[in-house]
């Protein structure tokens, strides 16, 4: 009598498994990206740091990164079933602090606090992946533009009286993944992207032997991006 019960509930489960998975799924906002144009916006968290590269070997600057926000718009043109062309400008925030290990002395020699408020302009190439019920994944990239409004680029005083500068006007390159979710009333687009500058972003002290920019070579931000955008 066990055995037979066992054995029935096996083909209860059985027949259970198979009923959900014949089960119709209802597909949401299934005209959306049919669309020519599409609108949505994003916000995020960002952590930023640099990669600095110097004249000789070395690795003397330390960085501390401060998590940051973003938040921006989402402008979307449909090329075909599978790309997307997006331009999604926004703001982010956020804040560094860097140790000079190769100086001694205080705080306001040895530290620089970098803060930084940027307008960040991606021009950004979305492929769409199969879409799977009522998920996308996709594959994001492209080049973008920032300015950093917390430059001090045309501060004239320099690390020798405790002034951090960097350039105002920097290009990016970026690349992601994320996953579209079908809701009844909206899509949910959470994704997380690499961010990585391709000029040198370090505006030098006058004194070319600065013991702060002198062993520089390059200056550049590297961060994560994790949106979550709704259209």
């Amino acid at each position: 009598m066990k055995k037979l019960k066992n054995i029935c509930l096996c083909i209860s489960l059985l027949l259970c498994a198979n009923a959900f998975a014949q089960r119709e799924v209802v597909e949401y906002k299934t005209r959306f990206f049919k669309r020519k144009f599409h609108f949505g916006y994003y916000l995020g968290l960002n952590q930023k740091g640099f990669k600095i590269d110097y004249q000789k070997a070395n690795n003397f600057v330390k960085v501390d990164s401060k998590v940051g926000f973003n938040v921006g718009i989402i402008g979307g043109m449909r090329i075909n079933d599978f790309f997307d062309l997006r331009f999604e400008p926004g703001l982010s925030s956020n804040t560094k602090i860097l140790t000079f290990t190769n100086i001694e002395g205080s705080k306001r020699e040895t530290e620089r606090q970098v803060g930084g408020t940027y307008l960040h302009l991606p021009l950004l190439v979305k492929y769409n992946a199969i879409r799977l019920g009522n998920m996308r994944p996709y594959l994001i990239g492209g080049v973008s533009f920032d300015h950093n409004f917390s430059s001090n680029q045309d501060n004239p005083e320099d690390n020798s009286a405790g002034e951090f500068r960097m350039k105002k006007s920097n290009f990016m390159y970026e690349f992601g993944v994320g996953v579209d979710l079908y809701m009844p009333y909206f899509i949910f687009s959470p994704s997380i992207r690499g961010v990585f500058a391709i000029n040198n972003e370090l505006v030098r002290d006058e004194d070319p032997n600065s013991p702060w920019t002198g062993p520089i070579d390059f200056f550049g931000t590297r961060g994560i991006f994790i949106n979550f955008a709704f259209h």
